[in-house]
């Protein structure tokens, strides 16, 4: 996946400037797609001058003009394409496993501390993740929603987010742990 596909996706659900897009990138996409604004915003020109959005400018009195983007019917057709093609599995790239691969024979402090920081930051995602899912099934129950609920796809993505950030915060605690009992252990010896 390219991070054409990931802006085509967002863009799916109406017209936006790119501060709007780096937002919804923020709260819906992030979970499983990490970008940066100016990444945003580069290949929102990248899309424009390929045809796959097409851009309009909204003058405002009291602020600076604004661009507004949507999928064109090629931006909608590659999406169509994208989702047909077979998706690689995933992987694990992540600094702090290397770190805890390495922990019994560097010291373990400040993994433990790192180890920590990340549960805590898995926290927070949750915390954003589960105010997400009540805000797009409102004031239906989830088993309905999954069933009968318009827009599925962003809701089902947030669900895969919410599942990895929990398995991520879990981990994170039980590794500190591990690390902070073998600290002791080693101790008392």
């Amino acid at each position: 996946m390219a991070l054409r596909h990931a802006v085509l996706a967002a863009l799916l659900d109406g017209e936006y400037s790119g501060y709007q897009l780096a937002k919804a990138f923020d709260i819906g996409v992030a979970n499983f797609w990490h970008a940066l604004p100016q990444q945003l915003y580069a290949e929102l020109t990248k899309l424009e001058r390929e045809g796959l959005v097409a851009g309009r400018e909204v003058v405002q009195e009291t602020r600076p003009n604004k661009r507004l983007f949507r999928v064109t019917d090629a931006g909608r057709a590659l999406l169509e394409e994208f989702a047909s093609t077979t998706a690689k599995p995933s992987s694990i790239r992540d600094d702090l496993m290397v770190k805890v691969q390495v922990a019994d024979r560097i010291g373990t402090a400040s993994v433990i501390e790192q180890l920590d920081d990340r549960a805590s930051a898995a926290d927070a995602k949750i915390e954003l993740l589960e105010a997400l899912l009540r805000k797009l099934r409102g004031d239906v129950e989830e088993e309905e929603f999954l069933r009968e609920g318009t827009r599925i796809g962003p809701y089902l993505t947030c669900l895969r987010g919410l599942a990895f950030e929990q398995g991520h915060r879990d981990w994170c605690r039980r590794m500190a742990a591990v690390l902070r009992g073998r600290q002791a252990a080693h101790v008392e010896r």
